[in-house]
């Protein structure tokens, strides 16, 4: 019954009818769990670590029925899943009420005019160091075609740097104005140490849809004697390219193919390794031929050693612009070299100190959360919750730090570019929820306006998850196509819980389900929201 009183709700909301519908309830609890061969308390959805995998066809309607059994509020949000006018569905807090302990909440959302690969995370507090995530994959229409032969089979892999210690011990390190230490180990699939398997048969071909889904650190994935051939960046088939090793920035996500073609006797390891820092930290897992009668041995492939080479690689990745995407037409017939940049924003990050605290900023604004989510405050036009325009839109000549609820605001419809400053030695990565966006450039030093003449305007990757090496920029060009209040965060995660972060409200003051479905008619409402209609 709950499931077909949801159906019409969500077919009233505009959803279109024909599209099919999938079904979802999970249960979150925490549980013991081993990652690093000690006992921890991890975050469990349906009694698994890492979470289930979210299956899914191009415009398919997602129903995902949540029960946080948890003794604090919870909150799931969709990593690369666009959400297209429907940002209540964001999952962050800037957009959606906590689910409260012993409550459930149901979430609503279509997969439109999307593939490829991506992954869910747990949003709120610090809960993302304890689990609670898993991957998504958005196969395409059968109808649409893609530019490689069908796998034989389809594996995802979630890499991850982590702490063995509690996330609320983490929590609390944070809270009281001092930065966690490196990391304690690396995960694949919630395990280290070769205790995951990955089962191949000689001669055949595998797609390894690759999300790091760690807390800080840039991870280089590897096989043993093989090679990997690129095929798709979170929702855009790429060039295909032979790899022998592929960097993976924190939250980004790749897909790629690789064909069981080495001699069938034997396993081999797969090996992923920390990038960018003075401890390299290494795990393995095994891709385990069904012939093999030996274990995987010998030396490890050895992972790249310099940055130039991780930036030589990111440029590397275009878009195929033969290929079709979601829908039946080339990926390239956007051409976005063309169209004109109405507006360019910078974005510094930077470190500082408040009050005796380990702070963050993005241009000078060190964001704190609202008691209210800006999403909740804007649709019931709830003063005193924010305030548009509170971060510039390029970094101030002071690096002072002020706290603000940081919400910068944006036409709907325009064109704009953001360029991402990283003044630090630092690896830094940003994500954008509610788009992808054209990485249309990156090199060391400072951006000058001069910097344009190297962009990429053709085939550059169209994505959501951009990286920025250390004192470097990346720029990016975004159709601001999607209205709605969107997060723009690092995704260093420390970084981002003490305040670099910011919301993108893409305004329009046309109020028509033409541009922005209506709010859930479930929506949890709480702060100042509570008890509004």
């Amino acid at each position: 019954m709950l499931h077909l009183i949801v159906l019409i709700l969500f077919i009233a909301g505009g959803v279109r009818a024909e599209d099919p519908y999938r079904f979802f309830t999970w249960n979150v609890t925490y549980g013991d769990i081993y990652p690093l061969g000690v006992r921890q308390q991890g975050i469990l959805i349906n009694g698994q670590f890492p979470g289930p995998d979210i299956y899914s066809v191009t415009n398919d309607n997602i129903i995902i029925n949540v029960f946080n059994n948890l003794p604090e509020p919870f909150l799931l949000s969709w990593s690369g899943v666009q959400q297209r006018k429907n940002s209540f569905q964001d999952g962050v807090y800037g957009t959606t009420c906590p689910i409260p302990p012993g409550h459930n909440f149901t979430y609503t959302m279509q997969m439109k005019d999307q593939i490829g690969s991506f992954y869910y995370f747990p949003s709120l507090a610090f809960h993302k160091a304890a689990g609670g995530f898993g991957a998504i994959r958005i196969l395409s229409r059968p109808r649409i075609p893609v530019p490689f032969a069908d796998p034989d089979a389809d594996y995802s892999i979630l890499i991850g740097d982590w702490y063995k210690a509690n996330h609320k011990v983490l929590q609390k390190v944070l809270d009281s104005g001092s930065m966690l230490a490196f990391p304690d180990g690396v995960l694949i699939n919630g395990r280290g140490g070769n205790d995951t398997q990955f089962t191949v048969e000689p001669g055949k071909t595998y797609r390894l849809r690759i999300s790091n889904v760690g807390l800080r650190n840039s991870l280089n994935f590897r096989i043993q004697g093989h090679n990997m051939k690129l095929v798709e960046v979170e929702g855009t088939h790429t060039m295909q390219s032979m790899l022998s090793s592929l960097d993976v920035h924190v939250g980004q996500s790749y897909s790629v193919l690789v064909t069981a073609d080495q001699p069938a006797h034997q396993d081999y390891h797969i090996a992923v390794s920390t990038r960018f820092a003075s401890t390299v930290l290494t795990t393995t897992a095994v891709l385990h031929y069904t012939t093999s009668g030996t274990p995987a041995s010998g030396p490890l492939p050895p992972a790249p050693q310099d940055v130039q080479w991780s930036l030589n690689q990111a440029r590397s990745i275009r878009t195929n612009l033969t290929a079709s995407g979601p829908r039946p037409n080339p990926q390239g017939s956007y051409h976005y070299g063309q169209i004109n940049v109405t507006r360019t924003i910078r974005l510094g990050n930077t470190p500082g100190s408040l009050d005796g605290k380990q702070r963050y900023a993005v241009n000078g604004v060190s964001f704190v959360a609202a008691d209210t989510p800006l999403k909740l405050a804007d649709y019931f036009n709830i003063d005193g919750v924010f305030r548009v325009g509170s971060i510039p839109d390029s970094p101030p000549a002071s690096r002072a730090l002020h706290l603000d609820t940081a919400v910068m605001g944006a036409d709907y419809r325009t064109f704009v570019e953001i360029v991402f400053e990283n003044r630090e030695n630092i690896m830094q990565s940003w994500h954008l929820d509610g788009y992808s966006f054209f990485v249309v450039g990156m090199d060391g030093g400072s951006w000058t306006p001069d910097s344009k003449k190297q962009y990429n305007l053709v085939d550059a990757v169209f994505r959501s998850t951009t990286q920025v090496y250390p004192k470097s920029w990346t720029a990016i060009y975004v159709a601001l196509d999607n209205v709605g209040m969107w997060n723009l965060r690092s995704e260093f995660w420390a970084r981002q819980y003490l305040g670099q972060q910011l919301y993108l409200r893409v305004y329009t003051p046309v109020k028509s389900t033409r541009d922005e479905y209506p709010i859930p008619s479930n929506a949890l409402l709480c702060g100042r929201a509570a008890g509004r209609s």
